[in-house]
C-alpha cells in the first residue's frame, strides 16, 4: 500500500512540474533586431512608470474574467505612433503569458514599444516579445535611430542569419549575424546599426556614429 501511495504522490509531482514547465514555455519570441521592433510596433515611447494596478478585461470564452495589469506612465517623447500622448500600457499579468513586469515606482525610464489599444484611446498593450528596454541601457546610436534612422530603413529587410556561411537573397536585405557571430541578441549590429535604404534601392548597414557615406539617402547626419 506505501508502494501505491508513493507512486500516486510521484505522479502528481510529475504532473505539476510537467504544468509549471508547460507554462514557463508559453511565452516564446523569436529574437528581432531593434529597428525591426521599431517597425513592427504601433507606438514607441521613451517613459516612466507611475503607477501600477490589476483590472478585469472583459471575460474568457467559460465566462471567466480576463485580468490585466495597468501601468500608468508619464511620457517623455513619443517617437512613434498616435498625435494623443500615452497615459496607460497595459500587459499580461504574469510572464508565462507574455506579461511584461516594469518598475512602477516612476524612478525608472524606459524604451517601450507595442501596439495601440483601438478600444481606449492614449494606450497601448505590451508583451515580452516586444522591445522594452531601460533607456540608460540604449547606446547612442539606437537613441539616435529611434527619431529617423529605424523609420527610414522600415522598407529594408532585416534577416537573420541561422548558420555560417550565410548571405542576404535580396538586395534590400541587410544579414544579421550578432546571434551566430557574438551568441548574443545585444551585439554589435543591434547597439550600434541601423539597416538603411540607399540611393539604388538597396539596403546596407549604417553604423550612424561615423559621417554617412554619399551613396545613402540620409546624405547628411541628422
Amino acid at each position: 500500500m506505501p508502494f501505491s501511495v508513493n507512486g500516486i504522490l510521484c505522479t502528481l509531482a510529475l504532473l505539476v512540474l510537467w504544468r509549471a514547465e508547460e507554462l514557463v514555455e508559453a511565452c516564446s519570441c523569436a529574437p528581432v533586431h531593434p529597428q525591426q521592433a521599431f517597425c513592427n510596433a504601433d507606438v514607441v515611447i521613451r517613459a516612466k512608470v507611475v503607477g501600477e494596478r490589476e483590472v478585469d478585461s472583459g471575460n474568457d470564452i467559460y465566462g471567466n474574467p480576463i485580468k490585466r495589469i495597468q501601468y500608468e506612465v508619464k511620457q517623455i517623447k513619443m517617437f512613434k505612433g498616435p498625435t494623443q500622448d500615452i497615459e496607460s500600457v497595459f500587459t499580461a499579468p504574469v510572464s508565462a503569458v507574455c506579461g511584461v513586469t516594469l518598475d512602477a515606482t516612476g524612478k525608472k525610464e524606459y524604451l517601450i514599444s507595442g501596439l495601440c489599444k483601438a478600444e481606449a484611446s492614449g494606450s497601448m498593450h505590451v508583451t515580452l516579445c516586444d522591445y522594452i528596454m531601460p533607456w540608460d541601457s540604449l547606446s547612442t546610436t539606437q537613441k539616435k535611430s529611434l527619431s529617423q534612422r529605424y523609420q527610414m530603413g522600415c522598407d529594408c529587410k532585416i534577416v537573420r542569419c541561422p548558420s555560417l556561411p550565410c548571405e542576404i537573397s535580396a538586395p534590400e536585405e541587410c544579414l544579421w549575424t550578432d546571434l551566430m557571430i557574438e551568441k548574443q541578441v545585444h551585439g554589435r549590429q543591434a547597439n550600434h546599426y541601423a539597416c538603411v535604404k540607399r540611393a539604388d534601392g538597396s539596403c546596407s548597414w549604417y553604423r550612424g556614429v561615423a559621417p554617412p557615406k554619399k551613396e545613402f539617402l540620409d546624405a547628411e547626419d541628422p
